[in-house]
């Protein structure tokens, strides 16, 4: 792997209908706002971002897979999937990279069956409630986890 951190956006079921669906919840920014701004910042912190839209929940188990040995975090809005996909939640899991899951609104604030996130247990952290800055947020995040990765490797390198 190059010195260069790489960073896969993993967008769930329906994510690429924002701007148009529901936007007194989701707001009126679309998919590729939100891509456009994370990559302006992934640009100005020299790390690479690659993004991953569907509505299948197989395809994003078989996405998170291909990470593994070619990214070094994952920031995944799993959208209704957060809630009942114990297959996202293992390959989250068997990848072992950092992920941070994202929320357009506050799933602790919606329906009782929005409230419980199988992904949180296996994630870095979770940023809900924040609209599109919520990305903004777990890029944020993830930079700060390349650093201690970064320190923890060189410290690795000099003791070796």
């Amino acid at each position: 792997m190059s010195d260069q951190m790489k960073i896969m956006v993993i967008q769930g079921p329906n994510i690429n209908m924002l701007g148009k669906r529901e936007t007194g919840i989701y707001g009126h920014m679309t998919m590729e706002g939100i891509h456009e701004q994370m990559k302006s910042v992934a640009d100005q912190a020299g790390v690479e971002i690659e993004f991953f839209q569907s509505n299948f929940e197989g395809e994003i188990v078989d996405k998170i897979q291909e990470c593994l040995g070619e990214f070094d975090g994952i920031i995944i809005n799993p959208a209704a999937y957060t809630h009942t996909s114990i297959a996202i939640r293992d390959a989250i899991s068997a990848v072992k990279l950092p992920v941070i899951e994202v929320h357009i609104s506050n799933i602790h604030q919606r329906e009782e069956f929005r409230q419980k996130s199988l992904i949180a247990p296996v994630a870095a952290g979770q940023i809900v409630g924040f609209g599109p800055v919520g990305y903004h947020l777990a890029m944020m995040g993830m930079l700060q986890i390349f650093e201690q990765i970064k320190v923890v490797r060189a410290r690795a390198e000099q003791n070796a």
